[in-house]
């Protein structure tokens, strides 16, 4: 599919089964048009070879067909089509008002050639990966560092080509991921996007990328030398995997960036085959992604786009894992299946065989809440663990029973069908909503800046301000703020199941109250390491480092009663009645009587019998009162210990 250079020129490729003709356009380099019908079809791939073609053509597609709006077909040969296999892209599409808009509009019939953004021809495998080696981390020992790749960099102190892929392979970034104890980056999205209309009218920009227009081309934006961007981002993961860190992309085969049909646009698959592509209604698009429009990933031609992208990013850019934006899309057929086509085909694909494939377990469809119910190899954002721990410390539930089974892997969700703890993935925070600070220091969003008159973003955060909204000086509220970020900072970190922290967090990075800045690309959204908590890194390293040697959190297995147990503050085993206990607020874990977890969700002091042996305290939040049978903490917090020959 797509275009193949051989050695006298180019085949094209292209799926409409609705078609009924397809002409290939070629470009030169004034603008000049060479309409070429593709003289084949086999089945519903139209085909062609073009002699003399090669690396560097600029051309798209002019579909004709009947068009039948009821129908969902929207032929129209006077828009010109990108490739939907195209591995670069010339051009942009602009649409800041209605104007322009109207130049990629389906019903308008002037030709757009001269606007719209053409596929460029390219030859794959020149790069040079010798002495590349995947890092091939188990599960039971990654941990995932969420980032964007120009938000992470850009504002590094004396850092050459800031805010770009060439800075991620920098040497000082890479030290301070290596530093911290992450083993893997997952990237916000890297494949070619466009702004929405609404974002371009206020002349902001989709600076989270989720809104994909080509699934097979890397984005340029990022790169310090956009004619090179590939073989930039190719440089950022052999140096990466030089330092024995993955890279997961977030990957988005939910919908694309054509939209919906009242201001959407027309630049690929809705003119080529709409109905085909795309989940239909009798109303229009069935818009489970809130995007305007959803993908039909059940269609076989689909599943083998959406296949064939995932195969080219592992093969051509050595990517070791995906996160799956609105992953519950991918099983509906129209209702989620676990055996679906699409997990059918990943389940027997070799090549994907290797890589971490991580869902979003929902979209917002009818049913479309699907945690737990995806299928081996994939792993699942637990936003349960995110929910239930910023209950317990944040607002103070109380409630030890869910604490303890989000700390244990979530078994009450993940524990079927062969699956181990680290097919969940925990979190506290993620791109969308709150930073960890943010979370701490205020009460409500605070997303003016966005234009949408503070209506967009989660309003349901389970957040606390500690008495003051936003920054203070006040050193009780600060020093309470610290207390919370610590506590829920060890119970992602030293929980069982897979690790992934919010790039910033580690320092305690802050967007000013904004909850949704998906169109913020200034220093709203660029980690600030400038202003950094240094204290509060060190915590996190420390952290990392004893999840490290605490051994049974690098076995991904379930925990047991001869493994783990729970104790109450006075060092005896709790008991039902305990675990109702909505007012102690407190526990201890003890893991293979070598590790011990004193947990204290008030923020008072607590008074811990510790169990027999010699312990030692080997992280704390702030100093505590100990001897070698009882310690008394003084506030929130998770207090770490070790048997002493453990300290060793």
């Amino acid at each position: 599919m797509g275009a193949t250079v051989q050695a006298n020129g180019t085949n094209f490729a292209l799926f409409s089964s609705h078609a009924d003709k397809v002409e290939l356009c070629l470009f030169d380099e004034n603008g000049g048009e060479t309409r070429l019908p593709l003289p084949a079809r086999s089945g519903h791939i139209w085909h062609g070879f073009a002699e003399g073609v090669g690396a560097g053509q600029h051309y798209g597609y002019r579909v004709y067909g009947t068009g039948h709006a009821a129908s969902g077909l929207f032929f129209n040969p006077q828009k010109l089509l990108l490739d939907p296999y195209a591995k670069a892209v010339a051009g942009t599409a602009h649409y800041r008002n209605e104007a322009e808009l109207a130049w990629f509009r389906y019903d308008d019939m002037r030709d757009n050639a001269a606007a719209a953004p053409k596929s460029v021809v390219t030859v794959e495998g020149g790069f040079d990966w010798q002495g590349d080696v995947r890092p091939n981390v188990p599960w039971a020992k990654t941990v995932i560092y969420e980032a964007h790749v120009k938000g992470l960099t850009k504002l590094v102190p004396g850092l050459p080509d800031a805010g770009t892929y060439a800075a991620l392979a920098d040497k000082q970034v890479i030290g301070r991921l290596k530093d911290l104890g992450v083993t893997a980056v997952e990237l916000l999205p890297v494949h070619l996007h466009l702004d929405e209309y609404h974002l371009q009218k206020r002349g902001l920009v989709n600076y989270w990328g989720y809104n994909t227009y080509s699934h097979f081309a890397v984005e340029p934006r990022y790169a310090a030398n956009p004619q090179d961007a590939a073989n930039e981002l190719r440089r950022a993961v052999k140096a990466l995997h030089a330092a024995g860190i993955e890279v997961i992309l977030d990957v988005v085969y939910n919908h694309t960036a054509e939209q919906d049909l009242e201001t959407g646009l027309m630049l690929c698959q809705r003119g080529i085959d709409n109905p085909a592509w795309y989940w239909m209604s009798c109303n229009g698009y069935c818009n489970w992604t809130g995007c305007g429009n959803t993908l039909q990933v059940s269609q076989t031609h689909v599943t083998r786009w959406v296949m064939d992208s995932l195969r080219y990013w592992v093969e051509e850019f050595h990517i070791d894992g995906f996160r799956f934006d609105l992953g519950a899309v991918l099983g509906r057929e129209p209702d989620f299946h676990t055996c679906g086509r699409f997990f059918q085909a990943v389940a027997q694909d070799p090549l994907l065989a290797g890589c971490k494939l991580i869902a979003e377990p929902w979209d917002i469809g009818g049913e479309g809440y699907r945690l737990g119910q995806f299928p081996y190899p994939f792993a699942e954002w637990n936003d349960r663990f995110r929910d239930d721990m910023r209950a317990f410390w944040v607002h103070e539930s109380g409630n030890l029973g869910a604490f303890a089974e989000r700390l244990a892997g979530s078994s009450d969700i993940f524990r079927h069908s062969g699956k181990r703890p680290s097919a969940g993935v925990n979190f506290i925070t993620a791109h969308d909503g709150f930073t960890l600070r943010d979370l701490l220091s205020y009460n409500h969003k605070h997303n003016e800046a966005n234009g949408e008159g503070n209506r967009d973003g989660h309003s349901h955060n389970l957040s606390w301000n500690h008495g003051v909204e936003g920054e203070t000086l006040q050193a009780q509220v600060i020093e309470a703020r610290t207390y919370a970020a610590k506590a829920l900072l060890a119970s992602l970190l030293l929980a069982n199941g897979t690790p992934m922290l919010l790039g910033g967090d580690e320092f305690g990075n802050s967007q000013r109250g904004n909850n949704n800045g998906y169109c913020q690309d200034n220093e709203t959204t660029w980690l600030d390491w400038v202003g950094h908590d240094e204290d509060l890194q060190r915590y996190v390293q420390s952290l990392l480092a004893l999840r490290r040697e605490i051994g049974l959190l690098g076995k991904d297995a379930w925990w047991d009663t001869e493994r783990v147990r729970w104790l109450v503050s006075d060092g005896r085993e709790m008991n039902s009645r305990d675990w109702e206990n909505r007012e102690t607020k407190s526990l201890q874990v003890l893991i293979d009587n070598k590790w011990l977890l004193a947990v204290n969700a008030k923020r008072s002091p607590q008074t811990y019998v510790l169990p027999q042996g010699e312990w030692v305290c080997r992280l704390a939040p702030a100093q505590a009162r100990t001897d070698h049978a009882k310690c008394t903490v003084p506030n929130m917090g998770i207090w770490i210990f070790s048997q002493i020959g453990e300290a060793l």
